[in-house]
Parts: C-alpha cells; sequence; structure tokens
C-alpha cells in the first residue's frame, strides 16, 4: 500500500481562515472544490498567492487543495498565503529563510476597527452643524 504524503497549515488574515492541504503533484490547485483561476478572478489575487511558490521554485512540484471561508477576496488571498508557506515549510524546512526574507510567514495583524457609538462609522463623525 502506497502511503500519500500530505502537509496541512492554517493561515488567516483579517476575517478570512484558510486551510491549505499540499501533496507532492503536477500543479493543480482546487480553492473550495473550484479551480483556482475561477475562484480568484482578479490578477493581483492569484499572483499573492503563487508568491511563496515562486520563492521556493516549486509552481509544478504540488497539488494544492484550499478550503477557504470568511471575509473577501483579498483577504482569503493573503490567508491563503500565509497557508501555503507554512505547509512549504513542513514539506522541506530548508525553504523557511527565503519563505522568512520575503516576509511570507508574518500574520497581518490588521483587522476592521468598530464603529464607534455617536459616530457615523470608526473614525468619521457626524456633520457638525453650527447653527
Amino acid at each position: 500500500m502506497v502511503e500519500i504524503i500530505k502537509f496541512s497549515a492554517t493561515g488567516r488574515r483579517k476575517c478570512s481562515i484558510a486551510r491549505v492541504n499540499i501533496v507532492p503533484g503536477s500543479g493543480k490547485i482546487l480553492v473550495n472544490r473550484r479551480s483556482f483561476e475561477n475562484y480568484f478572478t482578479r490578477e493581483t489575487d492569484r499572483i499573492t498567492i503563487l508568491e511563496p511558490l515562486r520563492q521556493t521554485n516549486s509552481v509544478n512540484r504540488f497539488d494544492i487543495n484550499v478550503s477557504v471561508s470568511g471575509g473577501g477576496s483579498t483577504g482569503q488571498a493573503g490567508a491563503m498565503r500565509l497557508g501555503l508557506s507554512r505547509a512549504l515549510i513542513l514539506s522541506d524546512g530548508a525553504v523557511k529563510p527565503s519563505l522568512k526574507k520575503a516576509d511570507l510567514l508574518t500574520r497581518d495583524p490588521r483587522m476592521k476597527e468598530r464603529k464607534k457609538p455617536g459616530q457615523k462609522g470608526a473614525r468619521r463623525k457626524f456633520q457638525w452643524v453650527k447653527r
């Protein structure tokens, strides 16, 4: 019986959570059971996600299966990038210095600021009327 080696990692960004599974293969990427190009229609999101693969020269070495939930498309792309970077480290520890240097292992702590009472938004105030 052949044992399939699977590496799993989680990435988060804003309200998005991405669970990434990578398996040695031909380079097929599935996001929520849909093709990578159909799920992420913006080119900038696709470039963001593929950055860890380009950095480690492993674009066609792994089949990637991702489950993403929450947030918007850019947040999901950022979460997927972090999860993919962490999974690549699990598969090969020698790539960690190059990913660290490219700042691909840092979780972005920025979150949406809450709306305050007596204001229109997080920072925006209601229009001030003199009379």
